[in-house]
């Protein structure tokens, strides 16, 4: 299973990456491994607000429905809308090319509350 270094987590198996006040949120390895194909994804608009620990958006999978989990507060300012036509695209690069929404931080602070590597390792492993 993969789980970078470089990132952040939530124990609901979304990831984090913090670049000059914006965060590229997308779900882990082994968050789409356990759904299994995904066949389709709901993205919110840019614009919309989102508050840490709610919902944003939803995966659906050959296996199940799931929420989608906001790390962060802020303002979505971007959808990976290539997810729409292929959401497949999140089983092949969850980390890369599979992100979902890029958001402004509002409340930087929220950061210090994400899982680091380890943290995250040691959550999936038991």
């Amino acid at each position: 299973m993969n789980i970078p270094d470089s990132l952040l987590y939530t124990k609901d198996h979304e990831w984090a990456l913090h670049e000059n006040g914006v965060v590229t949120v997308g779900i882990t390895d082994f968050a789409q491994n356990q759904l299994g194909d995904i066949v389709y994804v709901e993205l919110p608009a840019p614009g919309t607000p989102v508050t840490k620990g709610n919902v944003f958006g939803v995966v659906e999978s050959v296996k199940a429905v799931s929420d989608l989990y906001s790390p962060i507060s802020g303002e979505v300012i971007e959808a990976n809308e290539a997810l729409k036509n292929a959401p497949e695209t999140i089983n092949k690069g969850p980390y890369h090319q599979g992100w979902i929404i890029k958001v402004r931080v509002s409340q930087p602070n929220e950061l210090k509350e994400l899982l680091t590597h380890e943290q995250y390792k040691k959550l999936t492993s038991s």
